[in-house]
C-alpha cells in the first residue's frame, strides 16, 4: 500500500469531528448522569458525567453556567441538554452542556433550599427584627406601578390612616432585571432616610415569577436596610427568602398596609378615652390633695404651733443638766489623777541620782586619762624597739659593711648561671652604683 494512502492522526480526528458535527442526533442530546470531578473554576467549567456503566467528559461555558440558579456539587444527579462533539487536540469526545437542572428536584427549588440554608447559617433569619413605627409619617412602597399591590395598599392606607404619606418607588418585580431593580430601590429609600417604613412585594405567581425575591442580593439588601421592612410577596401560601429576612411578613398587600398603619379613628377614640381618664384621675387626685390640705390646716401644729417645740424644750433642759453633771464629774476625776501624779513625781525626784552620776562621770574621766597615757607610753617603747630591730635588718646597713648586689637588665642576679661572658652588669654599693662587664665565670663545683 502506498505511503500517501495513510491518514495522519490530525486528518482522522478532523474527519471524525465533522462526523460528530454533521450528525443531527448529536447536535441536541438530553442526558442524565451523576456529576464527577467537579471543581469550580473562574470561567468555564470542566467535569464528567457518569453512571454505573460509562463516563463522558463535559464542558459548560461561562455564559451557560452563569444562568444556573443552583450550586453545582460533586455527586449531584442532573439532567442536561447539550451537543456531543469531538475535542480534536486529545481525540476525546465530550458533551458541551447548554442547560442543566437537578434530577428529581427543580433547579429553582434546589437553589431556594441552598440559599435558604446558607443565609440561615449566617444568621440573617434569626437576627433581631427592627420594630415597626406605630405612627408612620411616610411609607415607601417598592413594587410594580401597574399591579394590584399598590392599589390595595393605597386603598387600605386611606381607609385606616389617611394622614400617612405613601410614596411609590416603581420597580421591576419579574424577570432577569427584577433583582437589580429591587436592590436599587431599597438603597435609594435608605439613602433618602426620611421614611418610617418600607413595604416591598408583588402579587402571586409561579416560583419563576417570584424568583427575584429569592435572589441573594435582594435578601442582603433587605437585611442591610436601616428602615423596617414589611415583605408581601405572592399569596398567603407563598414563602420567599425576602419574607424570611424582612422584619415583618404580610400574607397579602392589604395585610401589609394594615401592619404598617394603625386605624386613625381607633387612635382618636383611644386618645379621647385617655383624655377622659386623665381628667378623671386628675380630679380625683386634686380632691384627695384638698382633703389632705384641710386635715393639715386643722391639725394642732397650725392651730397651736407652740406645742410643736414644747417637748423639745424640755428635752433640751434635761440634756443641759446631764451635760453639766457629766462635766463636773469628769473634772473631779482629772483633778484627782493630777494630784496622785504630782505626789508620785515628788517621791521619785531624779535630782540625787543625777548628782551621783555626775561624780561617777568625773572619776571615770580621770581613770580614762590615766589608762590612755600608760597605753600610749607602752606603744612608744614598742615602736622604738621595733625600729631598732628593723634597722639591723636593713639592706643599707648590710651594704655599709662592704656588701653589694648585682643586677642585669634590672633583674637581681642570684646565680652564676644567670650570667654570660661579655654581658654587662650593674653593681649596687652603699653610696651608689657602678657598671661592669663579665670576663670570666667561675661556678661552684658540685660535690
Amino acid at each position: 500500500m502506498e505511503k500517501d494512502q495513510y491518514l495522519t492522526v490530525t486528518a482522522l480526528t478532523k474527519y471524525l469531528h465533522r462526523k460528530f458535527s454533521a450528525d443531527p442526533y448529536l447536535n441536541r442530546v438530553y442526558l442524565t448522569g451523576e456529576i464527577s470531578n467537579f471543581r469550580l473554576r473562574p470561567r468555564h467549567q470542566y467535569f464528567s458525567l457518569k453512571d454505573d456503566g460509562a463516563k463522558i467528559d463535559a464542558v459548560m461555558f461561562q455564559s451557560a453556567f452563569n444562568k444556573l440558579k443552583f450550586n453545582v456539587e460533586d455527586g449531584m444527579k442532573v439532567l442536561v441538554v447539550g451537543r456531543v462533539d469531538l475535542y480534536e487536540p486529545s481525540g476525546n469526545y465530550q458533551i458541551t452542556i447548554e442547560k442543566m437542572e437537578p434530577d428529581g428536584v427543580g433547579a429553582l427549588y434546589q437553589a431556594f433550599e441552598q440559599l435558604k440554608a446558607k443565609l440561615a447559617t449566617e444568621g440573617l433569619f434569626s437576627a433581631p427584627k427592627r420594630p415597626l413605627v406605630h405612627f408612620p409619617k411616610r411609607i415607601a412602597v417598592i413594587t410594580s406601578p401597574s399591579g394590584a399591590v399598590i392599589r390595595d395598599i393605597i386603598t387600605t392606607t386611606r381607609r385606616r390612616y389617611p394622614i400617612a404619606q405613601l410614596v411609590l418607588f416603581p420597580a421591576v418585580v419579574q424577570g432577569e432585571k427584577a433583582a437589580d431593580s429591587l436592590v436599587g430601590r431599597l438603597k435609594e429609600v435608605n439613602a433618602r432616610g426620611d421614611f418610617d417604613t418600607i413595604i416591598i412585594g408583588r402579587g402571586g405567581g409561579s416560583i419563576e415569577d417570584l424568583w427575584p425575591f429569592n435572589e441573594e442580593k435582594v435578601a442582603r439588601a433587605i437585611f442591610d436596610s436601616q428602615i423596617p421592612i414589611i415583605s408581601s410577596v405572592g399569596h398567603e401560601t407563598d414563602t420567599t427568602i425576602a419574607d424570611l429576612v424582612a422584619d415583618v411578613r404580610a400574607a397579602t398587600p392589604t395585610a401589609a398596609a394594615e401592619l404598617a398603619t394603625p386605624v386613625l379613628e381607633d387612635e382618636i377614640l383611644r386618645i379621647k378615652q385617655d383624655k377622659l381618664r386623665l381628667i378623671q384621675s386628675y380630679q380625683a387626685m386634686l380632691k384627695l390633695r384638698r382633703q389632705q390640705l384641710q386635715k393639715l390646716q386643722n391639725s394642732y401644729v397650725f392651730m397651736q404651733p407652740n406645742r410643736l417645740y414644747e417637748g423639745y424644750l424640755q428635752k433640751l433642759d434635761g440634756y443641759q443638766n446631764r451635760l453639766k453633771q457629766a462635766y463636773r464629774e469628769q473634772l473631779y476625776q482629772k483633778e484627782k489623777v493630777f494630784s496622785e501624779l504630782t505626789m508620785r513625781l515628788q517621791r521619785s525626784s531624779p535630782k540625787d541620782t543625777i548628782n551621783l552620776h555626775k561624780q561617777q562621770v568625773v572619776q571615770l574621766k580621770k581613770d580614762l586619762f590615766r589608762v590612755a597615757e600608760k597605753y600610749v607610753g607602752d606603744r612608744e617603747q614598742r615602736l622604738v624597739k621595733a625600729t631598732a630591730a628593723l634597722d639591723m635588718l636593713s639592706p643599707l646597713r648590710v651594704m655599709g659593711r662592704g656588701f653589694s648586689y648585682v643586677t642585669a637588665d634590672e633583674k637581681i642576679i642570684k646565680k652564676t648561671s644567670d650570667l654570660s661572658v661579655g654581658s654587662e652588669i650593674k653593681l649596687h654599693l652603699s653610696d651608689g652604683s657602678a657598671k661592669a662587664k663579665i670576663t670570666k665565670i667561675d661556678g661552684m663545683k658540685k660535690k
